[in-house]
């Protein structure tokens, strides 16, 4: 099935006459993509990432209340198949390239011209096709000369290898190119991918390999292979970097595989082990995990979210609710920290969030913090700056931007109907 066109785009830009002028006078068709939204700010511009799931966004580096860089991470944690384009000052070049790993697919210098960035559009609109195509399209062929994949396949398919073989399978991993030296011992997770059609069926080629190692490797070590209508995924790495990267990659292979070939795509992963001789157990977890996940629909789902205490997504969800309500005053709550605080996959937390209560983890602690805001703005003497720390928001104008937005006035506003309502009253 042939990827859906045009690339659809949101466009992010504090400078409202830049941003209104990019919005209109760019033809958007001509250069092959579709606006579906835009935004003054950080946070607006995530939440129409979350609802649209485009293509490309297009935003400054530097924007109120979240700037640049923090948006493209915050993308990366919800929609890591979106690519993100930065418009820049001079200044900010170097600045910009800390986002390197943020999916970043073109730097633009301001000030910018309406025909230049044209051309750089045209210059994505390519890149996006590429990368496209090359999920795609395959040559199975190309994958078939990895010793590292001739050696993992037999240990992770195989009950065979005993604990006493570590040190020889280690050496051999070396010998191969799968471990650096004799300082490299990483931990190990094991990944199952599988595609199904519109009727269920399951639909995995060979190729499909490639897909899922190019996408791996940008963020782990990353070993694939087929077998049984499957692609099986060795991933290396330290406990942080699984922390940090697993969820979002498996994030994004349904992505990928939802926006460019059209089908979806289960996910079972394992737990992380130490040796070689686990694989198989970890091989085992990783298909348990995969037939315990929802057949109709696609995504990951990891062993650790099937444990009694996670397992239940409607006890999960008000688990996550409750764990709200206690600590959303915290700044630097987030779905990954939320998701460890209940031994969850990020993943998994914000399926079932999503499918319990209708609404994204954003949108809901916003809601949270807000209500809280109103109960606390009703008390005479209480600093508005002090408001908005108690509701997790270090910075005032921020927090005053997001309370009008959702509540419909600002936080002076409120205060000064409230005195004006306890006046009434005395009278």
């Amino acid at each position: 099935m042939a990827v859906k066109t045009p690339y659809t785009v949101v466009v992010a830009d504090d400078e409202d006459e830049l941003r209104e002028a990019v919005c209109t006078m760019i033809p958007w068709e001509d250069f092959g993509f579709c606006l579906v939204g835009s935004a003054s700010n950080g946070l607006d511009a995530l939440q129409l990432v979350e609802k649209h799931k485009p293509d490309l966004l297009l935003t400054d580096i530097r924007m109120p209340f979240i700037s640049g860089i923090e948006l493209a991470r915050q993308v990366r944690e919800v929609r890591p198949a979106t690519n993100i384009a930065f418009l820049s000052g001079y200044d900010d070049f170097e600045y910009a390239k800390q986002a390197i790993q943020y999916n970043i697919i073109s730097y633009m210098l301001k000030p910018l011209t309406m025909e230049g960035l044209g051309k750089e559009l045209g210059n994505i609109r390519q890149k996006i096709d590429a990368q496209y195509a090359q999920f795609r399209h395959t040559d199975p062929r190309a994958e078939g000369g990895d010793l590292r994949a001739a050696m993992l396949m037999p240990l992770v398919l195989d009950e065979y290898a005993e604990p006493e073989e570590e040190a020889a399978l280690e050496s051999y991993g070396r010998q191969c190119g799968l471990l650096r030296d004799q300082a490299d011992k990483p931990y190990y997770v094991v990944m199952v991918s599988t595609l199904m059609d519109e009727e269920g069926n399951g639909c995995t080629e060979p190729s499909f390999v490639a897909s899922v190692d190019r996408l791996g490797s940008k963020y782990l070590r990353s070993v694939s292979f087929f077998t049984w209508g499957k692609v099986v995924t060795v991933l290396l790495g330290n406990p942080s970097d699984f922390e940090e990267y697993l969820h979002i990659l498996a994030d994004e292979i349904p992505q990928m595989a939802d926006r460019v070939l059209g089908k979806r795509c289960r996910i079972g992963v394992s737990r992380a082990v130490r040796s070689l001789t686990s694989l198989h157990d970890a091989y085992r977890e990783a298909i348990e995990a995969l037939r315990q996940g929802d057949r109709t629909e696609g995504g990951a789902q990891f062993i650790s979210d099937l444990a009694p205490a996670v397992k239940g997504g409607s006890l999960l969800c008000r688990r996550a609710l409750e764990a709200l309500d206690q600590h959303y005053m915290d700044a630097d709550l987030s779905l990954v920290s939320l998701s460890g605080m209940l031994g969850a996959s990020p993943n998994h937390l914000s399926a079932c969030i999503k499918k319990y209560t209708g609404e994204t983890f954003i949108n809901i602690l916003i809601r949270k913090r807000m209500d809280a805001a109103r109960e606390l703005l009703a008390i005479p003497g209480l600093k508005i700056q002090e408001v908005a720390q108690r509701c997790g928001y270090t910075d005032q104008h921020y927090f005053s931007y997001c309370f009008k937005k959702y509540c419909g006035e600002s936080p002076n506003a409120l205060r000064r109907r409230l005195e004006q309502e306890r006046a009434g009253e005395v009278l």
